[in-house]
């Protein structure tokens, strides 16, 4: 039996748990640590992880998140996941909210903020928010990959608006 003397090396375990595929061992080292230590924000994040991709609970894994962002505001490393999160539930307010803290936020991946509101804006057919999403991300944009993308998300936009435009000439 493994003996911990602080909660950051419980912590730690847990993390390398989860990266070695061990859930459950992972999934209680940070029930114990919450238990022991409600306000550790980073535990909830690493739940948060736990539930969305490996358990795939989206409930619980929104709820840890949310806490996580809420206890520590300035970490970084959960906005992209929560963001990811609120798009799959297509929790269009929640993800803008989210996204607007989470650009504010120093250490954030901001390209993928902006790629991810741009997604949630064309899925709800909002062609033009979606649009200034996508040129946002590119003008800070520094992945050849990342700016692939979007090109590629501005094609797809821009061949929609032709479509619609078509579809209205046609019925005048």
């Amino acid at each position: 039996m493994d003996t911990y003397y602080t909660i950051d090396e419980k912590y730690l375990q847990a993390v390398e748990e989860y990266q070695y595929g061990e859930t459950p061992k992972s999934l209680q080292l940070l029930n114990e640590i919450i238990a022991a230590e409600p306000l550790y924000a980073r535990a909830y994040y690493q739940l948060g992880l736990l539930y969305y991709y490996q358990l795939k609970d989206y409930q619980q894994a929104g709820y840890c998140f949310k806490t996580c962002t809420e206890l520590e505001p300035a970490f970084p490393d959960v906005y992209v996941h929560y963001l990811k999160l609120l798009a799959f539930l297509n929790m269009e307010k929640a993800l803008e909210a989210a996204g607007s803290k989470a650009l504010q936020t120093p250490g954030v991946d901001q390209c993928n903020v902006y790629i991810l509101l741009g997604k949630q804006a064309e899925k709800n057919q909002k062609l033009t928010a979606a649009h200034t999403y996508y040129e946002q991300a590119y003008a800070i944009a520094t992945r050849k990959s990342a700016l692939q993308y979007i090109d590629e998300s501005l094609e797809r936009l821009e061949a929609k608006r032709q479509r619609s435009a078509a579809f209205r000439y046609s019925l005048a």
